[in-house]
């Protein structure tokens, strides 16, 4: 049986990541655009915003423009001899907010880098903030309802791949009605985000770039350090995607996501009875369990009623929420084995919550409300990849052959098939080949169980930068946020600050069991017995960050 519901966002670090409503008394709109960088207070102090405008095309610079939402978090040693710059982070996606991110997270993400740089962020192009918009739809409602009704039980029945399918044809037919309007979607592409981010670099008055991105950051820092290898300064690229295979539109890598879900059984089995409510006498019957609990749910779905939703615990929001859970480990591990528990005993209300979001009340006839990110990660990624033509029997064959990568296969083959007819690029932007002589070498970090981008991703991906290290966190979850590591923080610290690589096959190690008996989400006291006050000070701004990890879930 495919799955049902699919999750579309799958390497994107910021799904997971709280989203923000615009701040009472802060409007975007209000912000001028400028070719230079004029900072406004902005959400909390000391953040600050500024619309940063840039050409649509750069093919055409004095044509059309794009306004680029951008967010710092300021270096307090601004003006000294201290102060080393910017460093740009993204959050992957692709389509996630850069601005969401450093929103919720910029104190926490200062203390890790240290006072020294300026923490920035951005919408890339046509994502939430930034403008034009990537939007197929006139009003909320009506993307709503293609959302629920495309993408809510298309793969439960034998037709569920060709359902998936026809469906990609109407979104392909909405796209290119729109586009005919707009003429926006060639200009949404990973290279002319990375020409962005050159000019961002240059309006802060620097040569080089400094940069931290994950997951699909990875594609945009090594597109960038293809484009422009002469202009690389510090190149952090976290939960490393294949690129070639992500402009190829394959998403075939070899997934780790069976092996991240096995840490979730030997953890509980190792955690005992007292910290792991799933408990078996071992690991495999632990599986067994979770197999017998799934074939239960396909055949009788548990109903849920909430304070702000309700639906059904069904085969689809069982296996979702289990793959979601699988970014996060430290986060989502302990609950899932409660709500597995109760799931059990007939109760669905603790897992149903984990992926809970209010039911859509729908304002109709207002404009669309930013951010549209969904629009988004579709627009960027059927762009950036090859053109897909496939017929319904290609679209199946190719759900097969994922499946015989992984179990989990069949949630990820949305990601190509939903790009099936999207309409044709007149011009051709960069898609390889990926390879660059850097003037620093780039840091690629890869954890050995990461559920969408494995290590041997980091390693392909290195070879084609000579001088580059792979360095390895030993934790199961999605990029190097996923799991507390005093070692990695080291590591990347040294890097920006004075260049340092770690040595080849360096792999650290992560504080802390995922099943500990201080567990409650707020606890901040795991690994930090014995520890220096700064390491102290890692850990606990590590944990605030996993906290701000929140399941939504993008189907």
């Amino acid at each position: 049986m495919f799955s049902t519901k699919v999750f579309i966002g799958f390497i994107a670090v910021a799904t997971a990541l709280a989203a923000l409503a615009q701040e009472p008394g802060f409007i975007w709109d209000k912000l001028e655009t400028s070719t230079e960088l004029k900072w406004t207070d902005c959400y909390t102090q000391p953040l600050q915003c500024a619309r940063f405008q840039v050409p649509l095309n750069y093919s055409d610079p004095e044509g059309r423009s794009a306004s680029i939402a951008m967010i710092r978090f300021p270096s307090p040693l601004a003006g000294t001899e201290q102060y080393m710059g910017p460093v740009l982070l993204n959050p992957g996606g692709p389509g996630s907010s850069g601005v969401d991110l450093l929103a919720e997270a910029g104190a926490v993400f200062s203390q890790i880098l240290g006072p020294n740089f300026d923490i920035v962020s951005f919408d890339p192009r046509g994502v939430a903030f930034s403008t034009p918009r990537a939007s197929f739809f006139p009003t909320e409602a009506q993307r709503q309802f293609f959302v629920s009704s495309s993408f809510d039980d298309v793969n439960a029945t034998s037709d569920g791949v060709a359902r998936m399918w026809a469906r990609a044809q109407i979104l392909g037919a909405l796209v290119t009605r729109q586009d005919q309007k707009d003429h926006l979607i060639e200009h949404l592409n990973t290279e002319n985000t990375a020409r962005d981010m050159l000019r961002m670099v240059e309006a802060h008055g620097q040569e080089k770039l400094q940069y931290w991105g994950f997951s699909y950051g990875t594609v945009l820092g090594a597109t960038f350090a293809s484009l422009f290898p002469d202009r690389v300064g510090r190149l952090i690229l976290d939960g490393v995607v294949d690129s070639e295979n992500y402009y190829a539109a394959r998403w075939s890598d070899t997934l780790d996501t069976d092996k991240t879900l096995q840490t979730f059984f030997d953890s509980c089995f190792e955690a005992g009875p007292d910290l792991c409510p799933f408990y078996e006498s071992s690991a495999q019957a632990i599986a067994r369990k979770l197999d017998e609990l799934t074939r239960t749910i396909a055949l009788r779905p548990i109903p849920v009623i909430t304070n702000t939703s309700y639906g059904l615990v069904d085969y689809a929001r069982l296996r979702v929420t289990i793959f979601n859970s699988l970014y996060a480990p430290y986060v989502y591990f302990p609950p899932l084995a409660q709500g597995l528990a109760d799931l059990v005993r007939g109760n669905g209300t603790a897992l149903y919550q984990m992926l809970d979001t209010p039911l859509f009340d729908c304002n109709c006839g207002t404009p669309v409300p930013l951010p549209t990110i969904t629009d988004a990660i579709f627009a960027i990624r059927c762009t950036d990849g090859q053109e897909v033509r496939d017929t319904v029997d290609d679209a199946e064959d190719y759900v097969r052959q994922l499946l015989r990568l992984s179990q989990w296969g069949e949630l990820l083959a949305i990601a190509r098939v939903s790009c099936a007819a999207w309409p044709r690029q007149q011009n051709k932007h960069f898609r390889g080949p990926l390879v660059g002589n850097t003037s620093h070498p780039i840091l690629w970090i890869g954890n050995t169980a990461d559920p969408v981008t494995p290590i041997a991703s980091a390693h392909k991906m290195a070879r084609g930068y000579p001088g580059s290290v792979v360095l390895t966190q030993d934790s199961p979850g999605h990029t190097t946020l996923a799991a507390p590591s005093i070692c990695t923080v080291q590591h990347i610290q040294s890097y920006l600050l004075n260049g340092t690589l770690p040595a080849e096959g360096v792999v650290c190690p992560v504080t802390g069991p995922i099943f500990s008996a201080s567990q409650p989400s707020n606890d901040t006291t795991r690994g930090l017995a014995g520890r220096q006050e700064a390491d102290q000070d890692i850990i606990r701004a590590l944990e605030r960050l996993r906290q701000s990890f929140k399941l939504r879930p993008l189907f």
